[in-house]
């Protein structure tokens, strides 16, 4: 998406949710609250699971849940009222137990990433909230080699 140096960053097929920012995710410093880029960040991933089929009635079927361990941020340009934004997500580790997304929030119109994170999701046992194994069907749909760069 935009300029050559960002295709390098975002592969081309990564998830992408975009929306305008409200009003009520603007913070006293006048930007996006540090709380509501989180949010974002964590909806993107869901929605991209749900996209690929893996709501919560098929979690619940699999016997197993992700569960975010982990949020590493990097806020890198302020985000304003009424910017439109894209939140692009991919996988890019997957482990018996973990996954690894990487997420990048960019400004419509601009290819300088706002900001850059990297979350780390364990997948667990809904009745005991102990690790669990992936199944190896969600595995195949979250493998990151179908998320690298193209």
């Amino acid at each position: 998406p935009g300029t050559k140096s960002m295709q390098t960053i975002i592969p081309a097929n990564a998830f992408a949710v975009s929306f305008v920012v409200k009003p009520t995710d603007i913070d006293g410093l006048n930007h996006a609250a540090n709380y509501r880029i989180c949010q974002w960040i964590s909806d993107a991933a869901l929605a991209h699971s749900y996209a690929l089929g893996f709501d919560e009635a098929r979690y619940r079927q699999l016997g197993g849940w992700f569960v975010l361990r982990r949020h590493e941020i990097d806020y890198h340009l302020q985000i304003r009222l009424a910017d439109k934004l894209t939140v692009y997500t991919w996988t890019t580790v997957l482990t018996k137990v973990t996954a690894y997304r990487r997420h990048v929030i960019l400004r419509e119109g601009d290819a300088n990433p706002l900001v850059t994170a990297l979350n780390t999701w364990a997948f667990i046992d809904v009745h005991t909230s102990r690790p669990k194994r992936m199944p190896d069907e969600l595995r195949d749909v979250f493998d990151p080699r179908k998320f690298q760069k193209e």
